[in-house]
């Protein structure tokens, strides 16, 4: 017993020793701000520098794949209070709604308008079965490869009819906006959740 108390003192200061080795190593790394050039122009060329990466990742992230079994991803959407997390598809056609959700209609993923994903309320964790228990107020996040991740925050929900299609509508005043859409009630009629950019 003794024998196995020691063991475990050992590895405990080991673990503690590495550890503390390493966050010493880590913070070493952080640039030191009294170390930083004083000259204006290196500043300004550092300024420039940060611009232009800013400008490459505007051009293409590459964060999230170009396709996913076989169909074209548009972007990804997480949605934590029903934890979902799936991929957009860009075709809306029947076999690529039996893989993930896809967009309907409107705009590319985070652009001013109202960017439309319908999916299928079938119980599977990239579907949209859980889509009815979201609430005005909550939040999720669209994420593309030009754009980055951004923020949503639901203000509205109801039921409506598949001839009912006032909630595609692209008249969003300037706002950037999106729309879910699922089936409800034996798909005589659609749940449709309506969110803004976060500010």
């Amino acid at each position: 017993m003794k024998k196995v108390i020691g063991i475990i003192i050992v590895i405990t200061i080991i673990c503690i020793v590495s550890y503390t080795g390493y966050k010493i190593i880590e913070e070493a790394k952080i640039k030191d701000y009294d170390k930083q050039p004083n000259n204006i122009l290196q500043n300004e060329q550092l300024e420039k520098e940060s611009e232009q990466i800013q400008e490459e990742k505007l051009i293409y992230l590459g964060i999230i794949p170009e396709e996913y079994k076989g169909y074209k991803v548009a972007a990804k959407l997480q949605i934590e209070k029903i934890d979902i997390t799936t991929y957009v598809l860009e075709e809306y056609s029947k076999p690529a709604m039996e893989v993930a959700v896809a967009k309907y209609f409107g705009p590319e993923p985070n652009e001013v308008g109202n960017y439309c994903i319908a999916g299928h309320n079938y119980i599977r964790k990239n579907m949209f079965s859980e889509l009815g228990k979201l609430e005005i107020g909550d939040e999720f996040t669209l994420t593309d490869n030009w754009h980055g991740e951004v923020n949503y925050t639901i203000y509205d929900k109801y039921k409506a009819t598949p001839t009912q299609t006032q909630s595609l509508s692209q008249k969003t005043n300037g706002a950037t906006e999106i729309t879910l859409i699922t089936c409800s009630d034996y798909s005589k009629k659609r749940i449709i959740i309506k969110a803004k950019m976060s500010l």
